[in-house]
């Protein structure tokens, strides 16, 4: 008889820990998620304060996690500057529109250009939900490689006139420079001073089907838990 009383508080404390255990291991879960979301989406490694056009022809297609790859050789002859196209909805707003529309051709030395874009899970639900095939044309308006000018990073792609975005809060990661450009050695400490960086602006949020995804796993490991913790309650 005298056990009785210590079998309680020990169950108490074993339903304690086991729930304590799931809320730890849920949010780390979430933690690691959404840090593993923004990360592949930053602009970090790309001139942020010159957005460039491009038009061309695409090659070398690789699909996949965590972002897709391929190569546009770049068509002779381009417009002063970005032809006018329907942009994405998340884009329309004067601040985004007016440096996209603005942006002057690429005029760079290279004629093929490596162009890094979102991967398929959030690319299908900005606008493409294929994959890309070789010889298609392809439009872009976006950044230039800060250590590697010959890679390309698009805000926002133009398939056979639809807009793609490619943005993860969709809005510019920063505010460009004033066109045309300054020449030299000033970059994006200019722009910056006016507008988030890229790591704190296109990385800072995410979209609402990654935190509803995110969510809904939290929900069910607490759910989870809470279930098979009243089910051992009830047993002891």
């Amino acid at each position: 008889m005298r056990s009785i009383p210590t079998a309680i508080p020990l169950a108490r404390t074993r339903t304690t820990r086991l729930a304590t255990a799931s809320l730890l291991s849920a949010t780390m879960l979430l933690a690691y998620s959404a840090g593993t979301a923004r990360a592949h989406h930053g602009f970090d490694d790309f001139d942020t304060a010159r957005l460039y056009y491009i038009a061309g022809t695409v090659s070398q297609v690789r699909w996949g996690e965590p972002h897709s790859y391929f190569t546009v050789t770049v068509e002779d002859g381009l417009p002063t500057d970005t032809p006018e196209h329907e942009l994405p909805e998340g884009l329309r707003d004067a601040p985004d529109r007016d440096p996209i529309n603005a942006a002057p051709s690429y005029d760079g030395s290279h004629d093929e250009l490596a162009v890094t874009i979102a991967p398929p899970s959030f690319t299908s639900m900005w606008g493409l939900d294929r994959e890309l095939g070789d010889g298609e044309r392809v439009e872009a308006v976006g950044y230039i490689g800060k250590s590697h000018d010959d890679e390309f990073r698009p805000v926002v792609f133009w398939v056979d006139g639809q807009p793609v975005n490619q943005v993860l809060n969709e809005e510019l990661p920063a505010q460009p420079l004033p066109v045309p450009y300054p020449q030299g050695g000033q970059s994006s400490s200019g722009a910056d001073q006016d507008a988030p960086s890229a790591s704190a602006a296109s990385e800072g949020t995410s979209p609402a089907a990654v935190w509803a995804g995110l969510g809904a796993i939290l929900i069910a490991v607490v759910t989870g838990g809470a279930f098979y913790l009243r089910a051992r309650s009830r047993r002891t």
